[in-house]
């Protein structure tokens, strides 16, 4: 029998846009190919947490959704900066990613309190930084996706970016040539397109984890030689998007 891993899509119904549903269905397919059995929660406010989490993805969404999720998520945020502390991998995109931070003032003058998962703060601006992203990181090599956001962040001293960007009016503030952030297993990143399908080293990063965790080590004796063939082709798939998207002009 596979060896079971539970996902959790966190908000999926108001943080949920520019594609980052395909996030939890690529984490779904490549745990399936390398011969486990993912079991997807979604938690939306009001939801019953479920009884085991192994890996946890969240989306972007606009100040309204933000608004709306706020309050079920500081009852929820004990919980996630417990499990973010001991390891629990995680992905945050755009919104959540804010969220994950201390705080988000808007364009207009709302604050909204964050849950201090990550030690960065979020201005909002009127420009809008979006188009396509390459970034630089030390762990992934080039990653690449989508960025479509007014707010600025700014890390604390001694977080880790996700990456890199070359250009100013680029990634997480357009100043610093700063993109995402890295604590624990948790990332945090603007990049949209969605990010996973494009980048399978990220992907495998919060699979190995999640894996590792539950049961000690990230193996594939499971895997058949159809499911190998089957991700290589996955693979080859993502190396032609990325390829393409990395040539596209903003």
């Amino acid at each position: 029998m596979a060896k079971t891993i539970d996902v959790l899509s966190l908000y999926p119904k108001d943080m949920n846009i520019y594609g980052d549903s395909g996030n939890v269905l690529t984490i779904r397919r490549r745990l399936e190919l390398y011969g486990y059995e993912p079991v997807i929660h979604q938690y939306n406010q009001g939801d019953d947490w479920p009884n085991h989490v192994d890996l946890i993805l969240g989306g972007g969404g606009q100040d309204t959704g933000q608004k709306k999720i706020i309050d079920d998520l500081y009852r929820r945020a004990n919980l996630l900066r417990a499990l973010a502390v001991e390891g629990t991998p995680m992905l945050m995109i755009c919104g959540m990613y804010q969220l994950f931070g201390e705080y988000f003032e808007t364009v207009d003058g709302t604050r909204l309190d964050g849950i201090g998962i990550i030690g960065a703060y979020t201005v909002g601006q009127d420009a809008r930084m979006i188009g396509n992203l390459v970034e630089h990181s030390e762990q992934f090599g080039d990653v690449i996706g989508y960025e479509n956001h007014s707010g600025q962040t700014f890390l604390r001293p001694g977080v880790k970016p996700l990456g890199t960007v070359d250009a100013d009016g680029r990634g997480n503030n357009g100043k610093d040539h700063t993109e995402g952030a890295r604590v624990h297993n948790v990332i945090g990143t603007y990049m949209h397109g969605s990010l996973l399908p494009k980048n399978p080293a990220v992907s495998d990063f919060l699979i190995g984890a999640a894996v590792s965790r539950r049961y000690g080590s990230f193996d594939t004796v499971d895997q058949t030689k159809e499911q190998a063939a089957a991700l290589a082709e996955l693979d080859r798939t993502a190396a032609h998007a990325r390829e393409s998207a990395a040539a596209r002009p903003r």
